[in-house]
């Protein structure tokens, strides 16, 4: 998910009553609701940014560690700014850590449940798990979470917060619920058209609108791309499919770039384009969860004729 709604995740678990358990409280919360991000300063490097993100910031390792640093770093600050006498509460690490290692799930789970992908397990083992459940920008949560956190605030009251984490909850629950079950369906409508299970297969969300969902089917040598409506209970089928491409001997040859394999590395449905330019030979590896997306979901080499 994206930060905004990270960040409002653990400002509304601060208002339903929490935030009183230990001095810090809103902060650890909010921060530790953020800091598997930091994998963001791979932008400031050379390394490819799609291959490494929500890798070792979003692993076992790190759901261990992280919350025990953001619970080391508040416990410093509060060494260094010895609270006055009337402030309340004190701080209290055992407090402090659960809610750091609440924030620190919140912000994978979440993750979780978009189709970019989390590699929960790393650095044991590397592989990509998709929710296909939640648009990875999700304004109803933004909205839910924001309302509750502005009216605990206006009325200095816990309730509204705990109603928007409810709400927010159960907005997620059929979400994934309808997620799984629109799965189902076209899973098998594929298998009733061509008797056979999909090779590999995404339904996945789409910005603003649950009710409908973007399809995705491995056909072999393409991509089957699609719509599926909740209104219709189906899928609307594109007319062409994505060829794959996979199989030109510039494609090989682009395999060999440094650039491409780390995409490929977070790749789930890949894809390629051969194009001649003023270099060269142009070979473009895109992936199909993101075509026509912003730049960053491409890699492209020059290969010798």
């Amino acid at each position: 998910m994206d930060n905004v709604c990270h960040t409002l995740v653990g400002a509304a678990i601060g208002h339903t009553g929490l935030k009183r358990r230990t001095r810090f409280a809103q902060g650890v919360l909010m921060v530790s609701a953020n800091v598997p991000d930091l994998d963001v300063l791979v932008f400031l490097t050379d390394v490819p940014s799609v291959a490494f993100r929500r890798g070792w910031t979003h692993g076992v390792l790190a759901q261990t560690l992280l919350p025990v640093l953001v619970t080391g770093a508040f416990w410093a600050v509060d060494r260094l700014r010895p609270r006055r006498a009337d402030d309340t509460p004190a701080f209290h690490p055992g407090w402090a850590l659960l809610l750091a290692i609440v924030g620190v799930y919140s912000h994978v789970l979440l993750d979780l449940l978009n189709n970019y992908g989390v590699r929960l397990l790393a650095p044991l083992d590397w592989r990509w798990f998709y929710g296909d459940a939640v648009f990875i920008i999700d304004p109803w949560l933004w909205l839910a979470l924001g309302a509750g956190v502005w009216l605990a605030r206006r009325r200095q009251s816990f309730t509204p917060a705990r109603w928007a984490v409810a709400v927010a909850a159960c907005y997620i629950a059929v979400v994934v619920g309808s997620a799984r079950l629109s799965r189902d369906i076209v899973a098998d409508e594929w298998r009733r058209e061509y008797g056979a299970s999909p090779r590999a297969l995404m339904v996945g969300p789409r910005p603003i609108t649950p009710l409908v969902r973007d399809v995705i089917i491995d056909a072999g040598d393409s991509y089957a791309v699609g719509v599926f409506d909740w209104r219709m209970r189906g899928v609307v089928w594109e007319e062409q499919r994505v060829p794959k491409n996979d199989r030109r001997p510039e494609v090989a040859q682009a395999r060999n770039d440094p650039g491409v394999q780390a995409f490929l590395v977070w790749s789930r449905f890949p894809f390629w384009r051969i194009e001649r330019d003023a270099e060269g030979t142009r070979v473009t590896v895109g992936d199909a969860r993101f075509m026509g997306a912003v730049r960053g979901f491409s890699q492209s080499t020059i290969v010798a004729p």
